[in-house]
């Protein structure tokens, strides 16, 4: 397994992490709360759903550390790294879905990057 490249996925989990919890607050998590137009119960489970992902994100980046520092033991990076791919996909659908170009999530573009770094981190 290449170190460098898991650590580098690390890194790119906690911008997600950072992307997630401090810009989408303000874009997203904000809006969501103000807006007088959703119906509540799908407001709120929207916000429990937004704190789900901060949790994940958060544990993402710790899970490949976890690996990092015991190479011998890659099977959380692998069920990370499909569970990430997974995520990915599942943004570019949503925009598809949504009309909205798929990379105006940054959901899209980070989760993908964090798959293709670990990926490689299991073959290079």
């Amino acid at each position: 397994m290449n170190s460098v490249l898991l650590w580098a996925a690390v890194g790119a989990s906690f911008l997600t992490f950072c992307v997630h919890t401090f810009v989408g607050e303000f874009k997203v998590a904000r809006p969501l709360l103000a807006s007088k137009d959703v119906p509540f119960a799908a407001k709120w489970l929207n916000f429990y759903c937004w704190h789900i992902t901060t949790i994940y994100t958060l544990l993402m980046g710790a899970g490949y550390s976890y690996v990092a520092i015991n190479p011998d033991k890659p099977e959380l990076a692998v069920f990370l790294t499909l569970l990430n791919g997974c995520l990915a996909v599942l943004s570019f659908t949503v925009g598809l879905k949504a009309k909205i170009n798929p990379f105006l999530f940054p959901s899209t573009s980070l989760f993908t990057l964090v798959t293709v770094l670990a990926t490689c981190a299991f073959y290079l």
